[in-house]
């Protein structure tokens, strides 16, 4: 297992798009997107990127606790919270210092939040939230036990390769019925790398995707879409936002 500095040091090296990457676009097949193979064949991987990341948030924590949320963020979060009823057992993953988290709390629902970052839980707690360290691929919470997942900008920082995992480690602790609200930047290009005008360090891994490509993870996941649309986030990319569905049957 490599450093967490010479981790860092590799992701900080790739290029923006990185070096070799192949793009391309999902297809649809009988009513499905699905992803093509060589966009799931980056070398990087989620556990390679876990320990920048926390580096990265855990300096930045107080930092982002500080932040107005733009108008268009409360807008989706609202949108999502309108589909839930009062009492609903909500996960918010990529919590970070709970800012989501203390709204839906305070709407009644029944809110666990986990992130990668201690700081960023600690924020959660000082919030009253209930509030856990836990990173996508170990979310040690009981199989069906929540009626809806919320990540905001979180699921950008997992590598392509690692996504599908992802994807089901989530669908695992949906009850059949539950909602999935997806929100990541992107749109237009696949690129896998560091933002050149990122600001944290060490370095960020960033994963931006197609449309047709996180539809077709969202599918090949066995999620049923509710809703797709962009958002205009007015820096000259766009914001997908994507409500899923665990299917009542699988």
């Amino acid at each position: 297992m490599p450093s967490a500095a010479a981790t860092a040091d590799r992701i900080g090296s790739l290029r923006w798009p990185p070096a070799g990457l192949r793009q391309g676009r999902g297809r649809r097949r009988a009513g499905r997107w699905t992803v093509p193979e060589t966009i799931t064949n980056m070398d990087v991987r989620y556990d390679e990127v876990l320990d920048p990341l926390r580096q990265a948030y855990d300096t930045g924590a107080a930092w982002r606790d500080g932040l107005t949320k733009q108008p268009w963020k409360v807008a989706e979060r609202q949108a999502f919270m309108d589909r839930l009823a009062s009492g609903t057992r909500l996960l918010e993953v990529g919590a970070g210092t709970g800012q989501d988290s203390a709204f839906f709390q305070q709407e009644g629902l029944v809110v666990v939040a986990a992130d990668l970052s201690p700081v960023m839980v600690e924020h959660c707690r000082a919030k009253g939230i209930d509030a856990h360290v836990m990173d996508f691929l170990h979310l040690d919470v009981p199989a069906g036990s929540f009626d809806a997942v919320f990540a905001m900008n979180c699921l950008l920082h997992v590598p392509n390769h690692d996504l599908p995992a992802v994807l089901a480690a989530i669908r695992a602790v949906l009850r059949p019925g539950g909602l999935y609200f997806v929100g990541v930047y992107g749109g237009n290009e696949s690129t896998e790398g560091p933002s050149d005008g990122d600001q944290h360090v060490p370095p960020r891994f960033f994963s931006w995707r197609t449309d047709e490509q996180l539809l077709g993870f969202a599918t090949d996941a066995r999620f049923d879409v509710v809703d797709f649309h962009l958002v205009d986030t007015g820096r000259g990319y766009s914001f997908q936002s994507l409500t899923l569905r665990r299917p009542y049957r699988d």
